[in-house]
């Protein structure tokens, strides 16, 4: 054991050590037609960082998909959410190359998978195939591409993944036919303050700062009043050639009086660090407008490593009249266009007339250790690391109910709610929800034990006790009971559940299972008589779906065909 420790620890050792320079032209396109980009790595997304570039496959599926490099599959999954059928490839020089929202893989896989799924009777599953199993060359056909998962429309994801798992931007290894001749657009410059002395022009907290465009398309700003410790933040976004939408940028700079003070660049991060990109955008602003301002500094408790480079967490301390503070944010693509604001700041102390304190109450909680709050048969459980600062809770317990913070305050990790019921209760189909402020309620992950429920969320507001009553509904797309089906290739069913939503489903023919794909974005169920499971004649189908309270509906079918 302890001599296949060394072997291993070698062989990750070279792998990282031969990854010091990064290879350009090994990897290829994994695509056929022209590489057009809908999404570019590093690009501020909900709750994480792009892992990898977008490619726009015509708003069509079943474009072939080509392994980027030689070498072999070594993890295969395939999920209803999140990357959907996926293929995962383990190169020679250490690197793994990722191809996700997948339609069907090449025929030597889909084989191999299909038997898996059977033997495990599961439509979700995660293979990791032996080395030698499938190897492939560079250029050969692995897969269609399609709109899988957590996909918002036909796309192929690409990632490429270093020896310790980590997505690197592909840009880093070439794919020069991605053309970018535009300079990234800046949409809006803000202005933080962080103490309760910190002022700009009068006013504590978030504030907008106007710009004006100069020569070449920089901007600049009228003169600042400030005074104490201050930051920036950027709304930016960049725009590739052929391409009509927005993407993210690369790099941006912060210099004062011509040094440096701050940098962040997206060429590499952890999936560990994603979440933390919450910290590093203006969250409640983001929560009420839909917009991500990233923020040119580095807020307590954040780890991320895209932050290369940093003078006091990139905050300016305008303390000292004896000199003036020139500050300049630059914001460059991949390719080099960059473009600029200038923004001169001038020591001043005016009187303060709208001022950004906290507002205390008894509900304080510290963001490095786990605290509980709790009133009569509702407790709240925040562990350690699930804020991002120290911060006072606004809660307000009532009876099966508790109304806890503020939607904008960001969560890095799950927080429990649990609520104690009297043992008369009836608790079948019981869950909690949470409530929109519109009345919309949403399920959250529930457990129950005895006369207990706990819940488990990442985010804060209304939470209360509900019941699902209702059981999922069930409907037959291109079929009914007792119909002939064999000019059809496709058997499909609709599966809904309006309140808390689809848990498990399982199919069976003639008593055996049946695979049947479950696309949680169409709510449809497919099963492709390919797979050779009906019998020529009559066959009897039987469809169990449940949702996520225990709620059952079965729906049986007299289905005929002949193979």
């Amino acid at each position: 054991m302890l001599r296949f420790f060394i072997l291993f620890s070698l062989f990750i050792s070279l792998a990282v050590k031969s990854q010091t320079k990064i290879p350009q032209d090994y990897f290829k396109s994994p695509v056929e037609i022209p590489l057009i980009l809908s999404g570019t790595f590093g690009e501020l997304r909900s709750n994480h960082f792009h892992a990898g570039i977008d490619i726009k496959t015509n708003q069509e599926t079943g474009l072939s998909v080509l392994a980027s490099a030689e070498g072999y599959i070594s993890r295969i999954k395939i999920q209803r959410f999140g990357y959907g059928r996926a293929l995962y490839i383990q190169h020679p020089n250490g690197y793994q190359t990722v191809y996700a929202h997948l339609s069907k893989f090449n025929e030597e896989i889909e084989a191999f998978v299909k038997a898996k799924q059977y033997e495990k009777e599961t439509y979700e599953i995660e293979l990791f195939p032996e080395e030698n199993q499938f190897q492939v060359v560079q250029g050969e056909r692995i897969a269609l591409s399609g709109n899988t998962g957590s996909s918002g429309g036909p796309h192929v994801h690409f990632e490429i993944r270093d020896a310790s798992s980590r997505p690197m931007n592909p840009f880093l290894f070439g794919f020069d036919e991605v053309k970018d001749t535009r300079k990234p657009r800046i949409g809006s410059l803000w202005a933080y303050t962080f103490n309760e002395e910190s002022q700009i022009e009068g006013i504590q907290g978030r504030q907008r700062i106007q710009m004006k465009q100069i020569q070449g398309g920089d901007y600049k700003t009228n003169p600042i009043q400030a005074f104490g410790e201050i930051g920036f933040g950027i709304s930016t976004d960049d725009q590739l050639d052929l391409a009509v939408n927005r993407n993210g940028v690369y790099k941006i700079e912060s210099y004062l009086n011509g040094a440096k003070h701050f940098e962040v660049v997206y060429d590499r991060f952890s999936f560990a660090e994603t979440r933390y990109l919450n910290s590093a955008i203006d969250y409640g602003y983001f929560k009420e407008h839909k917009k991500k301002i990233q923020k040119l500094f580095i807020p307590e408790n954040n780890p991320l490593s895209v932050y290369t480079f940093e003078n006091k967490k990139g905050i300016l301390e305008i303390l000292n009249d004896d000199f003036s503070f020139n500050y300049e944010i630059r914001v460059f693509d991949f390719a080099g266009n960059s473009r600029k604001i200038i923004i001169p700041i001038e020591y001043t102390q005016l009187p303060i007339t709208q001022y950004s304190a906290p507002q205390e109450t008894p509900y304080f909680a510290y963001a490095q250790q786990a605290t509980v709050f709790e009133d009569e048969n509702i407790d709240v459980y925040i562990p350690k690391g699930a804020l991002y600062e120290d911060t006072y809770l606004k809660i307000e317990f009532s009876k099966n109910a508790i109304d806890l913070h503020d939607y904008r305050t960001p969560l890095h990790k799950d927080i429990q709610i649990g609520f104690d019921l009297p043992n008369h209760s009836d608790l079948s189909q019981a869950y909690i929800a949470n409530v929109m402020p519109w009345g919309t309620k949403f399920y959250v992950n529930t457990k129950q034990k005895n006369h207990r429920l706990i819940a488990s969320t990442k985010s804060f507001g209304r939470f209360e006790l509900a019941f699902d009553r209702e059981p999922p509904t069930i409907n037959p797309l291109n079929f009914r009971n007792k119909k002939w089906m064999s000019n059809y290739d496709t058997l499909e069913i609709e599966i809904d559940d309006e309140e808390t939503g689809i848990q498990d489903y399982k199919a069976t023919v003639n008593g055996e299972f049946l695979l049947m794909e479950y696309d949680y974005k169409t709510k449809q169920l497919t099963h492709y008589f390919e797979d050779g499971i009906f019998q020529d004649g009559k066959n009897d189908f039987k469809l169990i779906v449940t949702d996520k309270v225990g709620n059952t509906s079965i729906f049986e079918a007299e289905i005929y065909r002949k193979n």
